[in-house]
């Protein structure tokens, strides 16, 4: 197999699986902090419990986000050395300022975890704040990094060298804002699922205390108030992404899209498959002007199609399908997130007492919503294929030429699946350990 192809592999999963634990850690202690807040201005301890309960399982999610993410960037430097050349160059500030994003999110949750009890309210809500800032910052100065491949901004090239580098213009990069806004509201929406997932298959128990119950609804319908609201935020911002898509880096768009001619009154091509014979997406649903609306905000915008541009540099056409999913499982989150509150609000159901079946969908939103995290990074990446930087170097010369890394490849994810699974074993062990009922200090009423 093609040196590059195996490494792209190799880092591939291995940002694959970091990414799970990174966008849960940042999204949820942000739903902690909202949770010690509730606690406050309700005053009602069960918010305190969630609070508690959900620092425990970010601990347990930290402990594998920190090793998982060395290895991504220990590969990262491995790897790719020819781009690791030109970010210490270049764009090392995000680098650096991430260091202390982290210093800040583990001191103050090293705080929290073991000092909340000793705190007062005031403090437990600041020492919340500064995790959920650190763990945010971390995200946005990483993921600046990744926008700055898409438009490299702040170096000119002379005679091959790389001069007069301005290392806070390649930060502000072009993509900057708007993919820094699309990952950070995504992650948020992510967790909130995952969190409305756990509190939906609890409820369908059959056996629960009083307490417990009302516990479990204030989660979920916590967790789906949060979620509805960073979902809808995700699709605006998701749609700011398509227009910087369409300004900075329309190949990009056109393969997502699947539109081979450049024009106006671009159809927007809903699944199918992008022929090049064709010239066209085959089998797909296809909505006139409305492509060249959502990038233009005019049906009469012209959109540049991919036979503007060498084949060599189109990126995968698969991108197509994984734009698809991914815009489809946030339509489908904001629809059933909305569709659930409604039904608390607007019927009778005052006290949250969902019937099995729509606890049954909602079991099924968090893993849908970390499935169109993993596409929607999939996509980010592999859409800017042939190009580790955009217009300046390609990923066949930023790859390491070093031998056996398919055995590596092997090794690693059979390192991943085995830290999933003790992942999900050490969860199992600790709740099992720690129920629910003890948080209620034994008086539960049945």
């Amino acid at each position: 197999m093609d040196n590059v192809l195996l490494a792209r592999m190799l880092f591939g999963s291995s940002l694959v699986f970091h990414i799970i634990f990174a966008t849960l850690g940042v999204g949820l202690t942000l739903m902690i902090l909202i949770a010690e807040i509730l606690r406050v201005i309700k005053k009602d301890n069960d918010y305190g419990i969630l609070a508690k309960r959900w620092t425990k399982g970010v601990a347990i999610l930290l402990g594998v986000a920190i090793p998982s993410g060395t290895i991504v960037g220990v590969m990262l430097s491995l790897l790719w050395p020819g781009f690791i050349e030109v970010v210490g160059q270049v764009i090392a500030l995000p680098f650096a300022l991430e260091i202390f994003a982290f210093f800040i999110e583990a001191l103050f949750l090293s705080i929290y975890v073991y000092a909340a009890d000793r705190l007062s309210s005031t403090m437990r809500i600041i020492s919340v704040f500064f995790v959920a800032l650190g763990a945010t910052a971390s995200a946005v100065l990483i993921t600046n990094v990744q926008a700055w491949m898409n438009t490299p901004t702040g170096f000119e090239v002379v005679g091959g060298e790389i001069v007069n580098v301005r290392p806070w213009d390649a930060v502000m990069n072009p993509a900057f804002g708007y993919t820094a806004v699309h990952v950070t509201s995504s992650a948020y929406m992510a967790s909130a699922f995952v969190v409305v997932s756990i509190a939906a298959y609890k409820l369908l128990k059959p056996i629960l205390s009083i307490q417990e119950k009302n516990y479990y609804q204030k989660g979920l319908m916590l967790a789906l108030i949060f979620g509805a609201i960073t979902a809808i935020w995700t699709g605006s911002n998701g749609h700011s992404a398509a227009v910087g898509l369409h300004n900075n880096v329309p190949v990009k768009l056109a393969a997502a899209e699947g539109l081979f001619e450049t024009q106006s009154n671009a159809p927007l091509a809903i699944f199918g498959t992008p022929d090049p014979e064709a010239n066209r997406v085959v089998g797909g649903l296809e909505i006139p002007g409305l492509l060249s609306w959502l990038a233009t905000g005019t049906t009469d915008g012209v959109v540049k199609g991919l036979n503007e541009y060498p084949q060599d540099e189109w990126p995968p056409l698969f991108v197509h399908t994984l734009f698809n999913i991914m815009v489809g499982i946030g339509t489908l989150l904001i629809g059933l997130s909305l569709g659930a509150i409604a039904y608390r609000f607007f019927t009778r159901k005052k006290k949250g007492n969902y019937p099995q079946w729509m606890l049954a969908v909602l079991v099924g939103s968090g893993p849908l919503a970390m499935l169109g995290i993993e596409t929607g990074w999939i996509f980010a990446c592999v859409g800017r294929q042939p190009w580790t930087i955009i217009g300046f170097q390609r990923t066949a010369d930023a790859a390491t030429n070093s031998g056996n890394l398919g055995m590596f490849f092997v090794l690693f994810v059979s390192l991943y699946v085995f830290l999933l699974v003790l992942t999900a074993l050490v969860m199992r062990f600790y709740f099992k350990r720690n129920p629910l009922a003890k948080e209620f200090d034994g008086n539960l009423t049945v």
